[in-house]
């Protein structure tokens, strides 16, 4: 699907690209196809596709998978694929936005844990990846394009400037891999920065005792308030937080986890967090919530 073909399908139906739904649309066939096949979707896959478009991903996903499930937000789209009944027979297309869809009545429709593709709108990637965390259980792949810049802070490691809230959380459900590098003119509109494809692969069930017994909202909340200001050590970021008031049991807490309490939050790995997440998570039970 050529640029100027993409262009004149859109404007034949009175369509637009929206920005408030950060559409930018694939307009090569090759470069679609390279996706899927770089995904590798099984026979008997069900696959769901976040933001059909105009079907550039949806047909070579249709090709490879038994069904596909095609999440698409815009009403227009929607009614033109529904009025040309131009999308292949195993293709369910569902108006609504991914991140309101119930993720798990949609994993058991699907009869497995879920698998996505998608090209997906820069505006709900942040969003859309914190969903995928809280439905880890329910999540079995995703294979994403993302602004360059976001998939490489999924990807980042300790001590590097992109380090930061997802790069933590990520690391300890999850390994990510880099698929393919996408330039701007792959795309209509074509955006200001490069995209890249990467796959999300969640650990599969029964996971390791110590991350299923771990207290995820506890650590969510710790990561969060470290990083709130990254530049300050552990002990003051998690005294913002106000889950312990007492700086000097704090100290001892963070000591408790084998840390240091000048130390940063951009140095610590997903497992010194969750050292820390379980340390915090002892002293607030022996407490009752109080500390």
């Amino acid at each position: 699907m050529a640029y100027q073909h993409t262009k004149s399908i859109l404007h034949d139906r009175g369509l637009a690209p929206h920005k408030r739904l950060g559409q930018n649309f694939l307009v090569h066939r090759h470069t679609a196809e390279r996706i899927v096949e770089l995904a590798d979707p099984r026979p008997d896959d069900t696959v769901v596709e976040v933001g059909v478009g105009l079907g550039a991903l949806t047909n070579p996903i249709a090709a490879r998978a038994k069904q596909v499930i095609g999440i698409e937000a815009d009403a227009g789209i929607v009614k033109l694929h529904r009025e040309e009944n131009d999308l292949p027979v195993n293709v369910e297309l569902v108006h609504g936005d991914i991140l309101r869809v119930d993720l798990i009545e949609l994993a058991a429709r699907c009869g497995s844990r879920l698998k996505f593709i998608a090209n997906l709108p820069y505006s709900i990637s942040s969003p859309f990846l914190f969903r995928l965390l809280e439905h880890r259980e329910q999540t079995a792949w995703a294979v994403v394009m993302l602004q360059k810049e976001v998939a490489q802070r999924l990807m980042a490691t300790p001590g590097s400037k992109e380090y930061g809230i997802p790069s933590v959380l990520f690391a300890g459900c999850a390994t990510i891999e880099p698929l393919l590098l996408v330039k701007p003119e792959e795309f209509h509109p074509r955006p200001k920065v490069d995209s890249l494809v990467i796959r999300i692969r969640f650990q599969p069930p029964p996971q390791p005792a110590a991350i299923t017994t771990l207290d995820w909202p506890l650590l969510n909340k710790i990561v969060h308030s470290c990083f709130a200001q990254r530049r300050k050590t552990l002990r003051n970021g998690l005294a913002a937080s106000g889950l312990v008031r007492d700086k000097k049991l704090l100290d001892e807490i963070i000591e408790q986890a084998g840390l240091t309490p000048s130390i940063r939050a951009e140095q610590l790995s997903f497992d010194q967090f969750a050292a820390l997440a379980r340390s915090l998570a002892a002293l607030l039970k022996y407490n009752g919530d109080e500390a």
